[in-house]
């Protein structure tokens, strides 16, 4: 109650409102008011309705095209068919007799932009309305009719390339087949496809000596001719090198995807051309080949190169949940003793992970991904789950099996001490294993699609000299579907099996399985799932598994979300297997040298679940 009163104590004498005024002295003081009012108000009405007229008047087409009876493509079609050509309409009026006579062409514009639908019987009519001064009103009306149908498909190859199995499959899958709407579209497409194919086999020449569409009177019924002339065959000449005089001729030549006597390809030429440019060893690349010139159907080639720095030196700074802060610095020598011999060192340094890396690479004369190397390595690892250090030499041969399938056979000399738990311990072993990969993503950044797999079998035994012995197999593999809307889903998998095995504790830290962190199990810490020891202490285990699926949605260029699912362990025995499971969301930024990626991750299927945030950021200069 006292606050009601409150204001009642600070009250002070006001001169007296119109409530306090006769009823006739208001009705006077309100006329005086409105009578001041009305000249200003008056104003402020007349211009808002002269913008609201102006904005009407501006913003109304002074022409309208109005089409009905068709859909679809052909509706497109027609609609592009029947845009203004320029100058029709200047400064928002419309030329009256330039309109006129485009009317009275548009119907021939609409029933050529039926045919391709295969409607060439169709019947339009075209109206000019005049609705108000200024605003025109064109009113099609369109009767396509019922569509051409194809009666008869003949296509025949005739020249050297004309037993050509690629070809005569093309031609017996053409587009259009009997009974078939005639479709424009379909039939370029196959008349293309064909003439294409023969080019990529080396028929250069190739060209249709007769390409007909016969349409009977009635409009009912359409007869397909083509003859395919595919010309003599063209093969690779001799390929001259210019501009890069410190790298040995053979070291370039192993970029190109063709040689001398090959049949003639200009696919060939663009891979060999992003091959030169991939390696890094060139700033310019350019591969000319001149048909003109060609002697006996053999065509040379000119390849003109412009030679980069050889020697690099790139700091590289980042974050990430497994790593903590990191820091890099990479050298390169990408010619050492004029040879195409390859030097990358590595220097990495982060909260957990400290190491130096070197990696010499002999290249091989057969193609760029057959080469040898000798690789050395010296690293500290320091996580929740154990403790390492070790330094290992690695001599590796690679060798490619066709286009993105590689493998190799190596051998790693490696001595470690760990500790685990509460086991502190050495291991020496020589490791002899071999390798296989393919990759067919299309993107090695940002895959939109295609899948890779990879498989690692590895062994030792203590006759090699090693201090222990087991055989290890390990494989993963990933897949990336493109869906509608920008989607994309991203599933993967890894795992690792371990035979012929000592017990546990003879086995090293580096060859044991861990789950957990953002390449495997999100929700969980770097490497803190596996079996356990008697006082809790994860101890890493004989076999892995983890799974993910994640479904991811393009934000503008670079930008993108995701939802995701994780699932995994390491464990000892198949008997005995339990999957941690997560499940969250992310979002993601693509850089031309990596992914930025932020994601919340949530535990599943436990009774106190955490949520754990995971990110990765980096940086190469």
């Amino acid at each position: 109650m006292d606050g009601l009163n409150e204001p009642a104590k600070n009250l002070r004498r006001k001169p007296p409102g119109p409530e306090a005024l006769p009823r006739q002295a208001q009705r006077a003081r309100s006329a005086r008011q409105a009578g001041k009012r009305s000249p200003r108000a008056l104003l402020l009405l007349c211009l808002l309705c002269t913008a609201v007229f102006a904005f009407f008047a501006h913003g109304a087409e002074p022409v309208t095209v109005v089409i009905e009876g068709v859909s679809g493509d052909a509706r497109k079609n027609v609609e592009k068919a029947l845009e203004l050509p320029y100058g029709l309409v200047k400064d928002g009026k419309v030329e009256r007799l330039w309109l006129e006579r485009f009317v009275r062409r548009a119907d021939r514009k609409i029933l050529a932009a039926l045919e391709p639908f295969g409607y060439y019987s169709a019947r339009a009519a075209v109206h000019l309305e005049n609705p108000q001064p200024d605003v025109y009103l064109i009113r099609v009306s369109v009767e396509p009719g019922p569509p051409v149908i194809v009666s008869d498909v003949r296509i025949s190859l005739s020249g050297a390339g004309a037993a050509e199995p690629s070809l005569v499959a093309l031609a017996k899958a053409f587009p259009l087949a009997k009974d078939a709407v005639l479709l424009h579209e379909s039939y370029e497409q196959g008349k293309r496809a064909l003439q294409t194919r023969a080019q990529e086999l080396g028929y250069l020449d190739a060209d249709y000596s007769r390409h007909e569409i016969r349409i009977d009177p009635d409009a009912k019924f359409a007869q397909l001719t083509l003859v395919l002339e595919t010309g003599e065959r063209y093969y690779f000449s001799t390929v001259t090198l210019e501009g890069a005089p410190d790298y040995p001729d053979d070291y370039v030549r192993r970029h190109l995807t063709f040689a001398p006597g090959d049949t003639f390809s200009y696919a060939r030429l663009a891979e060999s051309q992003l091959q030169l440019n991939n390696s890094e060893r060139f700033r310019e690349v350019v591969i000319l080949a001149d048909k003109e010139k060609a002697q006996d159907r053999r065509i040379p080639v000119r390849v003109l190169l412009k030679q980069a720095p050889r020697r690099s030196l790139r700091p590289g700074v980042g974050y990430g949940t497994d790593t903590g802060a990191r820091f890099a610095l990479r050298y390169r020598d990408l010619n050492i003793f004029n040879r195409g011999h390859e030097l990358d060192t590595h220097l990495f340094i982060s909260e957990r992970l400290q190491g130096l890396a070197a990696n010499y690479i002999i290249p091989g004369a057969k193609d760029i991904r057959t080469f040898t190397s000798v690789r050395i390595n010296a690293q500290h690892e320091d996580v929740t789950t154990y403790r390492t250090r070790l330094i290992a030499l690695e001599l590796a041969r690679n060798t490619s099996f066709g286009p993105r399938r590689d493998g190799s056979v190596y051998v790693r000399f490696q001595q470690e001490e760990y500790t685990i738990g509460l086991q502190d311990a050495s291991s020496r072993y020589v490791l002899p294993g071999v390798r296989f990969s393919e990759n067919r993503y299309d993107n090695l950044i940002r895959p939109r699609r295609g899948f890779r797999y990879a498989l690692d079998l590895r062994g030792t035994h203590m006759a090699l000299g090693s201090t222990t012995q087991l055989l290890q197999l390990i494989g993963e593999a990933g897949h990336v579907l493109s869906l509608p809307w920008r989607l994309s889903l991203a599933t993967s998998v890894r795992a690792g099996i371990t035979f012929l095995s000592d017990p546990l504790d003879e086995i090293p830290a580096s060859l044991r399985f861990f789950a957990g962190g953002d390449q495997s199990v999100r929700g969980y810490a770097y490497q803190s799932l596996g079996p356990k020891d008697a006082l809790g202490n994860v101890v890493g285990g004989k076999h892995l598994f983890t799974g993910s699926v994640e479904l991811q949605r393009a934000l503008f260029d670079n930008w993108a979300v995701s939802a995701f699912y994780n699932a995994g362990n390491a464990f000892d025995s198949f008997a005995d297997v339990r999957l941690y499971q997560a499940a969250g969301a992310g979002i993601h930024y693509f850089t031309p040298v990596g992914a930025l990626n932020l994601s919340l991750a949530r535990q599943i299927g436990v009774e106190e679940p955490r949520f754990r945030i995971h990110f990765t950021v980096g940086f190469e200069f």
